[in-house]
C-alpha cells in the first residue's frame, strides 16, 4: 500500500514519467534499429484527428520484466504498438445554459491557433543529484525510465512536428507550460533553450562517453536540433521540477554540492523518512553511459559499498534558483527575447507576465506562476499549487485590466485547479494566501475568462468550471490540461480558437503525437514509454472515447458585450 502511495504521489506533482522502446511490430532490438537511422522524424505529421498511436497488448506467455532489461523488452513484446483511427471532436456544452442549443450553429471566423506543451523532463541521465533507487526495480515509475535516455531527442520531434504543422495551419503561439528540467538542472534548461533555438546538442555531461562509435547511433551522440520555426513566438511557465530537487523539495547544501560533485547521491526514503531529505543510507545511482542500454551504476544500500561510487564531475549540472532559471530564458536566438518573462522581474524571481498574441485581437494570454516558493515552510513534498499575496495581487490585477479592455483572456499554468482528485497533493497548498475554493469563486466573476491551460499531472483532461449563477453562464471558463512529452502518450496540444455563427465562441483543442521515423531515437522512445505503461502496470485513466487521447470542442458564451464587440474579428474558417 505504500508503494502505490508513492506512486500516486508522485504522480500528482508531475513527477511520474514512463519509459518506452523500439518501435513498431517487429522485433528488432531498439539498438539494432538506432545503428541505422538517426533521430528525423516522419516524412509527415498528423494529429489525434487523422491517427492515433495504439499500445499493443504484451502476450500473456511472456515473462514479467525489471524496468531495467531494455534489451529484453522487443523479444518479449514490450513496448509494440500500431496506429490506430483517429478521434473526432467531443462536443462539450457542459458550461453553456441547460436550455442552448446548436444543433445549427456553425464554426465561422478563425481567432487564434497555439500550440502549448509541458513536463518534457529533459535528464541529465549522468547526474550524481537523481533518484533512480526509487524506479530502477519497479517501484517508482518517475524515478527511472528508459526514455531518460532520449529526452532531448523527443523535444525535437516535438519541435519537428509542430514546424510541420505550421505549414498546414500557422500557429499565432506556441507554450511550454513547465517542468523543462527533470532536476532544476542548468543543463537540462541549457538543452530546452537550445533544441528550440536549433543548437547542435550535445546530451551527456562530466566525461563524453560514446557507447557506439560513430555519429548519430546512439543517445549520446551530439546533434543539431532542427529549431522551431522563426515565424512562431513561443513563451513559458514555470514548473516545480524547474526550481526544486526532482521537483519535490528545495535541495539544501548537501544536494547542491552533489549535483556538481563526483560523488552520487546518498538520501533514505524521504517519504517515509522524518528526516527527509537529509535521510541517508541509499546510494541512489546514475546511469553508465558507456553502455549501450543506459546500464545503471552506483545504487543501493551503502552498506554494500566498499567505498562511495562516484562519477565525472560537471559544474554545468548546478542547480537553478528561480531566477538564474528565468534569466536563461534572455540568451536565445528565437522569439520573443525572454520568452515572455521580464528582465527585472527575472531578476529577483517573479515569474508571472501577460502577453497578447496578436495585436489586432481582443485576447490576452496571463501566464501564471502557481508553483510552491523556495521559503514555502511545507513539510509536505513541493507539489501543490500556491499564491503569495504578490502573485495573487498581480492575477486579480491583470484580470481586472482584460475585463476593464473587453479582452477575452487565457490563464497559462504548470500546476492546475479544480481537478477531481483523491490525491492531496493536488490542492492547493495550505501555506497559499487564497484558497482553491476562494481563487476559484473570484475567477468565476470574469465573464471574459474562456479557457485555464496547465499540465502538471501528465493527464490529457478537460474540466468545466461552470458559472455558480444559472442566469450567467458566461461566467462560467474551461480548463485544459495536457500530458507529459516524457510519460506514454507523450502528446503536446493545438487549441484553435473559433467565432461561432451564433456569436458563442469554441475552443477545439487537438492532441498530437510527436512524428517519428521508425528506428528513430524518439521512435525508440515511444516505445520505452508503452513498455514502462506495461512494466509498472501504472493506471492511467482512459478517456471516454476508450483511447488516451481526448480531442474536444469546448463552447463558451460570451457577454453581450463581447458577443457585440467579437463580431468584427477573425478569418474565415476553412471549410
Amino acid at each position: 500500500m505504500k508503494n502505490k502511495i508513492w506512486i500516486y504521489t508522485l504522480v500528482a506533482i508531475g513527477f511520474v514519467l514512463t519509459l518506452n522502446i523500439g518501435c513498431n511490430k517487429n522485433d528488432k532490438s531498439s539498438l539494432e534499429i538506432s545503428q541505422k537511422v538517426s533521430y528525423p522524424i516522419d516524412s509527415a505529421a498528423f494529429t489525434t484527428l487523422e491517427r492515433t498511436v495504439i499500445p499493443v497488448p504484451v502476450p500473456s506467455t511472456s515473462p514479467a520484466l525489471l524496468p531495467t532489461e531494455i534489451s529484453k523488452y522487443s523479444q518479449n513484446g514490450y513496448g509494440v504498438w500500431k496506429f490506430g483511427p483517429g478521434l473526432v471532436y467531443q462536443k462539450r456544452l457542459d458550461i453553456m445554459s441547460p436550455a442552448y442549443s446548436n444543433t445549427s450553429v456553425t464554426n465561422t471566423a478563425k481567432l487564434l491557433n497555439f500550440f502549448a506543451m509541458t513536463d518534457i523532463h529533459l535528464t541529465d541521465k549522468e547526474s550524481p543529484a537523481q533518484a533512480i533507487l526509487y524506479g530502477y526495480k519497479g517501484g517508482i515509475i518517475s524515478a527511472y525510465s528508459g526514455i531518460m535516455l532520449y529526452t532531448t531527442h523527443v523535444l525535437d520531434a516535438v519541435v519537428q512536428t509542430v514546424n510541420a504543422l505550421n505549414k498546414k495551419n500557422p500557429f499565432d503561439f506556441g507554450i511550454s507550460l513547465g517542468d523543462n528540467c527533470n532536476n532544476s538542472q542548468y543543463n537540462e534548461l541549457r538543452w530546452f533553450i537550445d533544441v528550440l533555438d536549433g543548437k547542435n546538442i550535445n546530451p551527456g555531461s562530466g566525461i563524453k562517453k560514446d557507447p557506439i562509435p560513430g555519429p548519430n547511433n546512439d543517445y549520446q551522440d551530439e546533434y543539431k536540433a532542427a529549431g522551431l520555426d522563426k515565424s512562431i513566438p513561443w513563451y513559458q511557465a514555470l514548473g516545480n521540477h524547474d526550481h526544486f530537487w526532482m521537483g519535490v523539495k528545495r535541495p539544501d547544501d548537501y544536494i547542491r554540492q552533489t549535483y556538481i560533485g563526483e560523488n552520487i547521491l546518498n538520501m533514505g526514503n524521504i517519504f517515509t523518512d522524518t528526516l527527509g531529505i537529509k535521510s541517508r543510507g541509499f546510494y541512489m545511482g546514475v546511469f553508465d553511459c558507456n553502455t549501450v542500454y543506459g546500464d545503471v551504476i552506483g545504487v543501493g544500500p551503502v552498506k554494500d559499498f566498499t567505498a562511495p561510487p562516484k562519477i565525472a564531475a560537471d559544474s554545468n549540472r548546478r542547480s537553478l534558483l528561480i531566477g538564474e532559471w528565468l534569466s536563461e530564458f534572455f540568451k536565445t536566438t528565437s522569439n520573443p527575447k525572454g520568452h515572455g518573462f521580464n528582465e527585472a522581474d527575472a531578476k529577483r524571481g517573479f515569474a508571472c507576465y501577460s502577453f497578447e498574441p496578436k495585436s489586432d485581437l481582443p485576447v490576452k494570454v496571463i501566464v501564471l506562476d502557481d508553483t510552491q516558493r523556495d521559503d514555502d515552510p511545507d513539510v509536505d513534498i513541493y507539489g501543490h499549487s500556491s499564491f503569495d499575496k504578490e502573485r495573487y495581487d498581480w492575477l486579480v490585477k491583470e484580470l481586472d485590466k482584460g475585463q476593464s479592455e473587453g479582452k477575452l483572456m487565457i490563464i497559462a499554468s504548470h500546476v492546475p485547479i479544480g481537478v477531481n482528485d483523491p490525491n492531496p497533493e493536488l490542492g492547493m497548498s495550505k501555506f497559499s494566501v487564497v484558497t482553491e475554493k476562494d481563487l476559484i469563486a473570484k475567477l468565476h466573476t470574469y465573464p471574459n475568462l474562456i479557457l485555464w491551460v496547465a499540465g502538471h499531472r501528465h493527464l490529457n483532461t478537460v474540466t468545466a468550471l461552470k458559472s455558480p449563477d444559472a442566469n450567467r453562464p458566461e461566467l462560467g471558463f474551461w480548463e485544459v490540461e495536457t500530458s507529459s512529452l516524457r510519460e506514454f502518450p507523450q502528446q503536446f496540444r493545438t487549441f484553435e480558437i473559433v467565432r461561432n455563427s451564433d456569436n458563442t465562441i469554441s475552443i477545439l483543442t487537438t492532441d498530437v503525437d510527436p512524428a517519428v521515423k521508425e528506428g528513430s531515437f524518439a521512435g525508440i522512445s515511444r516505445s520505452y514509454a508503452i513498455a514502462a505503461y506495461q512494466i509498472f502496470k501504472i493506471l492511467m485513466p482512459l478517456q471516454p472515447t476508450g483511447s488516451f487521447s481526448y480531442n474536444a470542442e469546448l463552447v463558451k458564451e460570451l457577454s453581450p458585450e463581447m458577443q457585440s464587440k467579437i463580431q468584427k474579428f477573425g478569418t474565415p474558417v476553412r471549410k
